[in-house]
């Protein structure tokens, strides 16, 4: 499949086929995932991929499944094959960039301009929808609250410096209700995609 027409296809789907997917393919996307950049190589992110039919729907539970079945959505997280869990730790990066390569020339850390750990674990994010797709599968995103995110991190035994970002359920895609938010339509992409300065906007794709 052509790159732009993953990137087409891709979507936020919100019913799946309550069936298994190879553990093979599901590695595949793992691995893909893998390949997202991270700040000074400090590769502070990690997936938790969750197949286990009980703790899916307990993890169901914590990012709002039944308000969603409430509003006419199928149990789109929990009859998922597959959750795909984003976790980012900022320990991490702070210890690469104190290291030799790294510091300052007054042998201090840097003062992070953005968090870029953040940036990084949404690249990870991207890079398994995307993977999904390219699987012939399809994929969407879910979050909690923090105190779900607390007891996620509890019952996962996820370490305490890692940080889950939301859930990513990923399986085989059945016809779902659309959220009503497509309706906003896109930014035209002259809004969107910006040249040489911010007030300038360009219709034809040049400057």
């Amino acid at each position: 499949m052509e790159f732009s027409d993953i990137v087409r296809r891709r979507r936020m789907v919100r019913h799946f086929a309550d069936e298994p997917v190879d553990r093979a393919i599901l590695e595949r996307i793992a691995a893909t995932a893998q390949h997202a950049p991270s700040a000074g190589f400090s590769q502070g992110q990690r997936l938790l991929v969750v197949t286990e039919p009980t703790l899916r729907r307990r993890i169901g539970l914590l990012c709002g499944e039944d308000s969603y079945t409430d509003a006419g959505f199928d149990p789109w997280i929990s009859q998922s094959a597959a959750l795909f869990i984003p976790c980012v730790s900022e320990a991490i990066y702070h210890a690469r960039y104190r290291e030799a390569d790294k510091i300052d020339e007054d042998g201090t850390e840097i003062n992070w301009p953005v968090p870029y750990w953040w940036m990084d674990i949404g690249c990870t994010v991207m890079l398994v929808l995307l993977a999904a797709v390219n699987e012939g599968l399809a994929a969407g995103f879910a979050g909690s609250d923090a105190a779900g995110y607390v007891e996620m991190c509890s019952f996962l035994g996820i370490p305490a410096d890692f940080a889950p970002v939301g859930v990513i359920p990923v399986g085989r895609a059945l016809p779902d209700k659309r959220s009503e938010s497509l309706k906003r339509g896109w930014v035209p992409n002259p809004q969107f995609a910006r040249w040489n300065g911010w007030e300038v906007e360009a219709s034809d794709g040049t400057n």
